[in-house]
């Protein structure tokens, strides 16, 4: 398949030859590297890249990605970055409006009964820039003679993807992760990647978050050797019962060579090193069963051994590569293990984020260790009691924030240094729960929550807010995605996206289908998923208080923004359906947040009411070189010369932007305190 640029204009396309969404788990090649957590299977592309700007896509180098080609007149750029944060393209920030609203008429493809046109509305645009990257590399030894696949953690908003001149797929969804196999076409050495990243395409309208448009390659780039026998999904379900005794369950999915054989070890472990289970699981590399005594000289303890699950063949590899497996043909294999006792555990939360490790380890024929995935795992239960929602059987209150990831010099492009200091702050000042608004975040964070008791909403990349909702009236004539059939599956893929790379997360409580998107059909097949799964989470989506036709079918929990303490007491004292949080509340711009004691009493009031999420965490603020005092300023929307712009309402943050806590903070600090 050869890349075309119409797909920016088509919300039916979206991922292009890339690997389906999986757990976000690390493996490592041995136990050493396990303890140290560093792999030798992973090598990152993080650095300088060559780099060329175009304002258009009929400008733009269309041949860059070819060997051979000249780019002595490119420039570069640092890869994670956003391409304004460079020095191209202009600073933009807006609240509800779309970006392009007073310079150009744009409508979503399909909407408006099929009336208008929309081919070429981005692949023609003159104003839609685009960031032509190029990365030349070798493979490090531990990659050699593995298959090869490459990981984007994220890329805003469409991208192109070719190696070695071969083209090898196309992705929309700017937050998940998108992972591509490249094994057809790698080589030892001289490898030139070559990534096309759009500004704009159909996926425009499904991110209209509040907050600074940006583009590029902005989270983490990494290549992964994958071993022979390799853990491509995990999906942990560990069950807590009501007399506090553990269930633990898992589901694989792994990759072997046809023919071979082997198996999988699964263990389970405390904090002490103490073992609550070990399980083998045969692994057949072909359809019929392992041998009988396949592993009878193994000496290790006694285990109870598990049968293979399906197994289902891949064809051969494009033998076009270099990397010796290329030829071989690789089954995907499916392993369930069914929940089994492990005697009384300790449940995870807030006070005590009790955390278990799961560690998989495959072996090969002769014994051989292949490769080992630990991953972190903790028991709790999340339930309806009486229309209450509840943690291991208590009432569970939200002292919670929204929290956009930030930093003055980079953006959304952060790293472990702000996590950290995020996390900090969260715990000396009582805040027990983050709202992902409204994309999922990096993967690290996830792990921080985990540890550290935080519980998490996660919320799917999604908000449509422009196309319902014009200057503060609902008119939802050409709302997406809404009823429209062409839009469903972009819909589902980033529901997908979300679950299964963070499903094994303890700290999720909450599944959210976005933000601000209005109802419809296709939110109904996004809530239905997530039910589908089973996996003892709430579903959460509050537009359904703008469109009361779906109340009943979209969301778990009525949830409402800003609205006053009377009308929340209102809903509670009226026979409620649901249990009531607050997603956003309180909305800390300027001197505000003086009200945070008429919430708080709520949660006395009403045992159906949870508390919420204050809107925000943290200020949207760019760190500025001031042009008269020379000295560091943080500016905001509007600073930049950007229209349309919402301007100073990017700054309503409990902190600045450069994480200087404000007054306000002396309130949440103390009222949290009061509630945890």
């Amino acid at each position: 398949m050869e890349a075309d640029i119409r797909w920016l204009d088509n919300p039916e396309v979206f991922r292009v030859g890339a690997l389906d969404a999986h757990s976000d788990h690390r493996f490592y090649i041995n136990e050493d590297e396990a303890q140290k957590g560093t792999s030798s299977l992973v090598q990152s592309l993080n650095g300088m890249w060559k780099f060329h700007y175009s304002e258009n896509a009929p400008s733009r180098p269309a041949d860059f990605y070819k060997e051979g080609f000249d780019s002595t007149g490119f420039d570069e750029i640092k890869v994670p970055c956003h391409i304004e944060m460079a020095g191209y393209d202009k600073i933009h920030y807006i609240n509800t409006m779309y970006p392009w609203e007073g310079h150009f008429y744009r409508r979503p493809a399909h909407s408006l009964n099929g009336t208008k046109q929309w081919e070429g509305m981005f692949s023609k645009a003159s104003c839609n820039p685009v960031g032509s990257y190029l990365k030349e590399f070798d493979l490090e030894s531990g990659l050699m003679g593995k298959r090869v696949s490459i990981c984007f953690e994220g890329v805003e908003q469409a991208m192109y993807l070719w190696l070695n001149g071969h083209f090898v797929g196309y992705g929309e969804d700017s937050f998940t992760p998108i992972t591509f196999d490249l094994t057809p076409y790698i080589r030892e050495r001289g490898n030139l990647l070559a990534v096309e990243v759009h500004k704009r395409s159909t996926a425009a309208f499904l991110e209209d978050q509040d907050f600074f448009r940006f583009f590029g390659i902005f989270r983490n780039v990494s290549l992964m050797g994958l071993p022979r026998m390799h853990v491509e999904d995990i999906w942990a379900k560990p069950v807590l019962s009501e007399d506090g005794i553990g269930n633990f369950g898992l589901q694989l999915k792994l990759s072997m060579p046809k023919g071979s054989v082997g198996r999988a070890e699964v263990s389970l472990e405390n904090p002490k090193g103490e073992c609550l289970l070990k399980r083998d699981m045969l692994l057949p590399g072909n359809v019929k069963a392992a041998p009988q005594g396949a592993f009878a000289d193994n000496k290790a303890a006694v285990r109870e051994e598990v049968p293979c699950g399906t197994a289902e063949e891949v064809p051969a590899m494009d033998k076009k590569g270099e990397n010796k497996e290329n030829t071989d043909e690789f089954l995907k294999i499916s392993c369930k293990l069914d929940g089994v006792s492990v005697g009384r555990v300790t449940p995870w939360d807030n006070h005590n984020p009790y955390l278990y490790r799961l560690t998989v380890r495959l072996y090969d024929e002769n014994d051989a260790l292949i490769e080992v995935v630990p991953y972190p795992t903790g028991f709790c239960r999340v339930e309806m009691i009486d229309k209450v929602i509840c943690l291991n059987g208590r009432r569970l209150i939200l002292n919670g924030v929204n929290r956009h990831e930030w930093s003055p010099e980079q953006g959304r492009c952060i790293g472990m240094k702000e996590m950290e200091q995020d996390m900090q702050i969260f715990l000396k000042n009582n805040i027990n729960a983050v709202r992902t608004c409204h994309y999922p975040d990096q993967i690290p964070w996830y792990e921080m929550c985990d540890k550290n008791g935080i519980y998490v909403m996660a919320e799917c990349n999604l908000e449509s807010h422009g196309s319902w909702q014009k200057m503060g009236a609902i008119e939802p004539s050409w709302n997406i995605p809404g009823d429209l059939p062409e839009w469903k599956e972009v819909l589902m893929d980033r529901a997908r996206n979300n679950f299964e790379t963070f499903k094994n997360h303890v700290s999720i409580l909450f599944w959210s289908l976005g933000n601000e998107s209005f109802a419809g059909e296709n939110l109904v097949a996004m809530y239905r998923y997530f039910k589908e799964k089973n996996d003892g989470r709430l579903v959460h989506y509050e537009g359904v208080f703008n469109n009361r036709a779906y109340e009943d079918r979209i969301s778990d929990v009525e949830s409402c923004m800003y609205a006053t303490p009377d009308e929340v007491r209102a809903y509670l004292s009226n026979e409620p359906k649901k249990p009531y949080l607050l997603c956003e509340y309180m909305h800390d711009m300027g001197n505000s947040l003086g009200g945070m004691d008429s919430y708080m009493k709520l949660l006395d009031e009403f045992e159906m009411y949870h508390g919420g999420f204050i809107w925000d965490y943290i200020d949207q603020a760019i760190m500025v070189k001031d042009q008269v005092t020379g000295k560091k300023v943080l500016r905001y929307g509007g600073d930049f010369d950007d229209r349309p712009s919402d301007y100073e309402f990017s700054g309503n943050g409990i902190v600045f932007a450069d994480r200087t806590e404000k007054p306000a903070m002396q309130e949440v600090r103390y009222y949290y305190g009061l509630y945890r």
